[in-house]
């Protein structure tokens, strides 16, 4: 039987942006205490004023709750409330101390005051000119951004929403929803195709409609994608659509064939005389994808084939005069790899630690320099770019500051209109280039201009689709050397030595100490019990290592996870140390996650306007409760982060593997499981290790390690790259 109950907001206990399930503490008129509510809250402020529905309900571990079914919204009426109300954060440019001293001056007569006459609070101590107009858009934002969320929760989306569907669509918000709720999932950062999916349901779309199938295939695709897959077979794709729209075949197969035709995919048919593609030589491919793969096969056909800058060195003695500059003794496999870095338009060097790379960089800068010959150096990732610097004394950038992207501009200002100014590019960690940056990078080398791609072909793929490095080697479109020696002072080192051994699938020596007099930066510690081997990272991360090695919790530690999920995952991790590391009170709530300064964190999407990129890693320096805005120190500089902009960003003191890739870290701590199985694999291990520069510590069993070092089968990555670099002819640009 449901119940009436109206109470004020008193505090939130918990609330999911996502999914709008909320609990609160509400103070009922004529009741002590407070009590428990929990039910689809939209955005609750402390505070508000609810007019629920519900039922009274006994949860079997925290007792009676109220069950809200419907529920209004009300502005407060006391004194007390209406500061609470407006210190909640809801309104952009009034907090706790703000809102206090408006309830001082204006009393109950506060939110008639603003909603009727709101250039008074200009007589309020602290709001200047700027604020006023802040809290102005914020007050009329607010009302137009309820009536979203109403029509919203009514649909099932979860609340947090809100404010970006606002921010996109405007006062059009409910109508664009109406029209095409799958919209959604290609336009808001967040919102998927099952959310997407779920609101047509409700708004009464045929499971059957057109609209429905040409949105899910485009969410497969995508999906795909995010695999790593540059296309995917004909077949294989609707066999996986009509599993995942759950419709007939004849839908899908009209579908795409609309889409097709619209421009939004690509079908092409491939190679018949190639066995693998025999039987399903149909592939389908998103746009960007097909036209970065097919340029991408052109350009690099044309730079290896077109005479270059660098002519008529003498290579024998360059080497020579090289190495007395260097103070070293060249082994043949780096002597053979500078000569063809300096005959060969395209050169390809592959290797794991310790095999020279750096060495070899660094006599071709020399070499190169000498002849004057301009020579740029880049690498994917900002950690990546740094340690290039470092290591060889050359500036080293990104690729998209290479490439100059801007965001005002639109895209990269570096392209096949405006050329790098080189003569040499040397690219560093190129197994995390996608098909996508690859393209955009050859496109605006001259084609005069000689390229070096160093790489370790034995680490994992790039999280972007496509297979760009392992591709351009099996095609033999360029000569490769691919380094095994491990060095004298590198031999040195257990990571080092054991990193090699998991990459030819033996077993490593996991004892910290044995006769060889190897170096102990690499330890094994025996731990089954998942709670148990949480416990002992927190204690890793907190005190061992600090006390014993001197390292920074927050700088110099960097736990790598295989998983997002579970005791030991990304999600859990986080949560934990972000609670034993940094405990303060200076704290930001963004759906049900906390943000506190000093929290170590990552971005997680390409965020061009704010010239941040997936994978970099910053600390919160500052939070503007009253504003509610963050700012994130990332390689000391400042980026000022509005709360809704914080969903592209997650605690970082654990991060997936993938996640680190091109990165090197002091020390890490790397969980290895047998509830990890499913993604344990030999490259995976071996990309972990490897991101340790002086000290591995890995948790977990022999057999879950086992089980990775044996494994080294890796998902099969749909591309064709391959196969357009060894066709004869390139295509005109």
């Amino acid at each position: 039987m449901l119940t009436d109950l109206e109470g004020q907001i008193e505090g939130i206990t918990y609330t999911s942006e996502e999914s709008g399930f909320t609990i609160v503490r509400v103070r009922v008129h004529g009741q002590r205490g407070t009590v428990t509510v929990v039910g689809n809250l939209m955005s609750p402020c402390t505070g508000e004023v609810l007019r629920m529905k519900g039922e009274w309900i006994n949860h079997p571990r925290y007792g009676r709750q109220f069950k809200v079914m419907h529920y209004k919204t009300e502005v407060p009426a006391s004194i007390d409330g209406i500061r609470k109300y407006l210190g909640s954060g809801l309104i952009k440019g009034i907090g706790p101390v703000i809102a206090k001293r408006i309830v001082k001056k204006f009393g109950k007569m506060t939110l008639a005051i603003i909603e009727d006459e709101i250039e008074r609070l200009a007589k309020v101590d602290g709001i200047g000119k700027n604020r006023l107009s802040m809290i102005k858009t914020a007050w009329e934002e607010q009302k137009d951004i309820r009536d979203v969320m109403l029509f919203l929760q009514t649909h099932g989306v979860g609340s947090g929403y809100a404010v970006k569907i606002f921010k996109k669509y405007g006062n059009r918000s409910i109508q664009a929803v109406k029209e095409n709720p799958y919209r959604l999932a290609t336009d808001i950062f967040g919102i998927g195709f099952i959310t997407a999916d779920s609101i047509a349901d409700k708004l009464g779309f045929s499971r059957n409609s057109e609209l429905r199938a040409k949105a899910g295939i485009l969410y497969v695709m995508r999906q795909l994608a995010d695999d790593g897959h540059v296309y995917y077979p004909y077949e294989p794709l609707v066999a996986k659509c009509m599993e995942t729209l759950q419709v007939d075949r004849e839908i899908i197969i009209r579908a795409i064939g609309s889409i097709a035709i619209e421009g939004m995919i690509i079908i092409d048919d491939l190679n018949d005389n190639i066995e693998e593609f025999r039987k399903n030589n149909k592939a389908v491919y998103l746009p960007v994808f097909y036209f970065s793969e097919v340029k991408t096969a052109a350009i690099l056909k044309k730079l290896v084939n077109t005479p270059k800058m660098i002519r008529d060195v003498n290579v024998a003695k360059a080497i020579e005069w090289v190495q007395n500059r260097l103070v070293v003794n060249l082994a043949e496999n780096q002597i053979a790899a500078i000569k063809g870095s300096l005959e060969n338009k395209v050169m390809v060097i592959t290797g794991g630690p310790g095999t020279g790379k750096t060495t070899i960089i660094n006599a071709v800068l020399k070499i190169i320099s000498r002849l004057k010959v301009k020579t740029l150096l880049a690498a994917p990732t900002g950690r990546a770019a740094k340690q290039m610097s470092e290591t060889t004394g050359h500036k080293a950038v990104t690729i998209h500051r290479l490439l100059e992207f801007s965001f005002q501009k639109g895209g990269f200002q570096k392209n096949e209109k405006n050329l790098l100014n080189c003569g040499l590019l040397i690219i560093d960690e190129a197994s995390m280039i996608d098909q996508v940056l690859m393209h955009h990078l050859l496109k605006a080398i001259p084609y005069s201009a000689a390229l070096i791609v160093v790489g370790d072909v034995n680490q994992l793929p790039s999280v972007g689709a496509g297979n760009v490095l392992n591709d351009i080697i099996a095609s033999g479109i360029a000569p490769v050397i691919e380094l095994t020696d491990i060095f004298r002072q590198a031999r040195e080192s257990r990571i080092i030595v054991n990193a090699h051994k998991i990459n030819s699938g033996i077993i490593p020596d996991l004892e910290p100490q044995d006769a060889s007099g190897l170096k102990n930066d690499f330890y094994f510690i025996r731990q089954e019990d998942p709670e148990k081997a949480l416990k002992i990272i927190i204690e890793l991360v907190k005190e061992r290592i600090p006390l014993r090695f001197g390292f920074d919790p927050f700088d110099d530690i960097q736990v790598l996870t295989p998983m997002h999920r579970g005791i030991v995952g990304a999600e859990n991790l986080n949560a934990k140390l972000q609670k034993a590391l940094n405990p303060g009170k200076d704290q930001i709530m963004r759906g049900n996650r906390n943000y506190r300064v000093n929290d170590k964190v990552m971005q997680i999407k390409n965020n061009y306007e704010k010239d941040i990129f997936n994978g970099d890693i910053g600390r919160i320096v500052g939070i503007s409760h009253e504003d509610q805005e963050v700012i994130i120190s990332f390689d000391g500089r400042n980026i000022l982060y509005k709360l809704s902009d914080l969903d592209e960003i997650i605690l970082a003191y654990a991060v997936s593997v993938h996640k680190s890739q091109g990165s090197e870290y002091p020390a890490v701590i790397i969980p290895v499981l047998t509830q990890h199985y499913i993604l344990l694999q030999r490259n995976l291990i071996y990309t972990a290790v490897t991101r340790g520069r002086k000290l591995v510590v890995m948790v977990g069993t022999g057999k879950a390690l086992a089980i990775g070092v044996n494994n080294n089968k890796t998902q099969r990555r749909y591309t064709y790259l391959k196969h357009r670099l060894n066709v004869n002819s390139y295509q005109k640009l």
